[in-house]
């Protein structure tokens, strides 16, 4: 029997999810995708200076997991850079926070800008 699925814990969904070159199209075949939850552990790891320690508990997964995710999402953002691929982000095993006042932590962007999101959105 597999096991359910673990939802990671995001703040909030890019402001814009499709970065890369001017003017190339998006297909299957010079774009590379990145998950939301990728792109959570870059921004809380690299952008918000949290340890993957700290990110695991911001995102309420183990820090092993944070490693693995870490891990995939800098190879895509090598790939992307490196080969001019557009990156566009979306999907994931994720759900969004309720923001600082329901136990998300010092990294919650969603209560910096107010901004309140689906999961439907993206």
């Amino acid at each position: 029997m597999a096991r359910p699925v673990k939802w990671r814990k995001v703040c909030c969904l890019p402001e814009s999810n499709r970065f890369g070159p001017l003017g190339s199209p998006v297909d299957a075949k010079n774009n590379v995708t990145m998950t939301v939850d990728e792109y959570e552990t870059i921004r809380l790891i690299d952008l918000e200076n949290f340890t993957q320690e700290e990110c695991a508990k911001q995102m309420n997964v183990a820090r092993s997991t944070v490693q693995g995710i870490y891990t995939e999402a800098r190879k895509k953002l090598a790939e992307s850079l490196v080969n001019g691929e557009v990156l566009v982000i979306k999907g994931g095993e994720y759900q969004l926070c309720e923001g600082v006042g329901n136990s998300c932590g010092r990294g919650c962007r969603r209560h910096r800008r107010g901004q309140r999101f689906t999961h439907d959105e993206g």
